[in-house]
């Protein structure tokens, strides 16, 4: 960055800071008061919904890896892979 040479310059230089720092003052404020409208769930909420994502997670992962075998041995069978 170059220093200003002129005092116009200048006065740009501090108010595009100036503005800056409004900007972000703005956003934390802003950011904090749409934290205060988040409706937080409860203990028994989260466990129960941590569950379900923890069972649907894991039946996922059992049906992609039931399809992987599954066209691994329809392969072997077509190829002859031993």
């Amino acid at each position: 960055m170059t220093s200003p040479s002129s005092k116009q310059d200048l006065s740009e230089e501090i108010s595009s800071k100036s503005d800056f720092e409004k900007k972000k003052k703005n956003f934390f404020i802003s950011t904090y008061d749409e934290l205060k409208l988040v409706v937080w769930p409860n203990k028994q909420q989260l466990f129960s919904e941590s569950v379900a994502v923890i069972i649907m997670v894991s039946f996922s992962a059992a049906a992609i890896a039931a399809v992987s075998r599954f066209y691994g041995w329809a392969a072997s069978q077509i190829f002859q892979l031993n």
